[in-house]
């Protein structure tokens, strides 16, 4: 296999350590966005009916929190996620969501590492727990989620 040079390493098991921060670049949501996954995923009129939506008590059309934490995936890869020995995730412990995502809403946020873990019973890997926050661009948080993923040793 050929080796692209230009690319930076991937970063390994070794390279987390608790207390690291993670930034999670900018993601802007429009409201055809909303629609287009509410009416795949989450066809609830509260995320596909803009006129429905304005006599709820949200006040108008608010996005899936399944759509938040597919554009929190997004966010998570394209900050840091691409560029490791990523294997796989067990799943989540925790997802929250805590106030609704709107149509013109700018996300941002961070995942901070809480723990790491190198597996006894497979020692070429390890897992890492992390604790992110998505934020609206009020600074509000939006949605917090704790992950776990497993990376391969150097």
């Amino acid at each position: 296999m050929k080796i692209d040079a230009r690319r930076k390493p991937l970063l390994a098991f070794e390279d987390f350590e608790p207390g690291q921060v993670f930034e999670l670049p900018d993601y802007a949501v429009s409201e055809v966005d909303i629609l287009r996954f509410a009416r795949e995923f989450d066809p609830q009129p509260i995320h596909t009916d803009p006129a429905h939506a304005a006599g709820t008590e949200m006040g108008g059309l608010i996005a899936s929190g399944w759509h938040t934490a597919a554009i929190f995936m997004r966010m998570q890869c394209d900050s840091f996620l691409l560029d490791t020995s990523s294997i796989v995730s067990p799943g989540v412990d925790e997802i929250r969501w805590l106030r609704p995502l709107r149509p013109g809403d700018v996300l941002g946020g961070s995942v901070e590492v809480t723990k790491v873990a190198a597996s006894r019973s497979k020692p070429d890997r390890g897992t890492v727990y992390c604790k992110a926050a998505v934020v609206n661009q009020h600074g509000e948080v939006i949605m917090t989620v704790t992950t776990r993923n497993i990376y391969r040793r150097r």
